[in-house]
């Protein structure tokens, strides 16, 4: 078989129906792995994860999140998480949030938080392995997996490595959402990994003195895209600054109206 060159257009394998998934650590339980994802960045994924994650451990479910945004780690931010990353003879040890959750990111690993991470492709994708398999995650009821944007080698990596149950695909209400979310889909469909449904963030912006709601990004098309798709709309999200501010400040376990409050419940169900 030749080297595989992460280019599945120019590609006759058909990976989607291959088992190329990877052991993960020997002291770890990891009963479901959600993928959170996007067709392009800046549609809020990481707010969405660890709100769901929040969500999801103030059920009392255990929880832990992999942060495989490997540029771009913002999950221990959310969470107030900043000293590094521990280990033994084990594995790593996740950090762990103060309602519970156990996150693993590089900015875990980093000698500091704002060095750039410049390395190859499938370098990075090595990584998010490693999170996986060498990682003491224990017993989890509910892994988050916060993907990078796009449709590259770390989204590549995680649908064939790890054993995904399903992906939340995140996007706003702009005009490129139908082709951006439609990739999004299809890589899914073609690496044989269930769509769970859609998640709009930045929906709209409700006036807190009037009540009434303005479209700040456009009229949303999402229920077209979701009827097209065959998908449910699992939430529509306002612009929150309060929710921005206690993403910044880590405090996104203190936020006292999750806005996934709802999904969580569904997901669990």
């Amino acid at each position: 078989m030749s080297e595989c060159t992460h280019d599945c257009s120019s590609c006759s394998a058909d990976c989607g129906s291959r088992d190329m998934r990877v052991p993960g650590n020997a002291l770890s339980s990891v009963k479901r792995v959600i993928a959170v994802v996007s067709g392009k960045g800046g549609v809020g994924k990481s707010t969405v994860t660890a709100s769901l994650a929040a969500a999801m451990s103030k059920k009392g479910r255990k929880v832990a999140v992999l942060d495989a945004d490997i540029t771009g780690p913002s999950i221990p931010t959310a969470f107030g998480i900043h000293q590094k990353a521990t280990g033994t003879d084990a594995g790593i040890d996740p950090a762990v949030t103060a309602g519970g959750v156990k996150l693993m990111s590089l900015n875990l690993l980093s000698a500091n938080e704002t060095d750039p991470v410049i390395w190859r492709g499938p370098v990075i994708a090595g990584v998010v392995t490693q999170f996986w398999q060498d990682v003491v995650w224990g017993d989890v009821d509910y892994m988050f997996v916060d993907m990078p944007p796009g449709t590259g080698d770390v989204p590549l990596t995680v649908f064939q490595s790890l054993p995904v149950d399903g992906i939340i695909v995140v996007t706003s209400p702009q005009d490129l959402v139908s082709m951006i979310v439609t990739k999004a889909v299809n890589m899914a469909k073609m690496m044989g990994i269930p769509v769970l449904g859609l998640v709009e963030n930045y929906s709209y912006f409700q006036c807190p003195d009037c009540g009434k709601r303005h479209a700040i990004f456009g009229e949303s098309h999402l229920d077209q895209v979701a009827m097209e798709l065959e998908l449910p709309v699992l939430a529509r999200l306002p612009i929150d600054p309060s929710l921005a501010a206690a993403f910044d400040a880590g405090k996104i376990e203190q936020v006292e109206h999750n806005p996934l409050a709802e999904l969580a419940d569904r997901l669990d169900g």
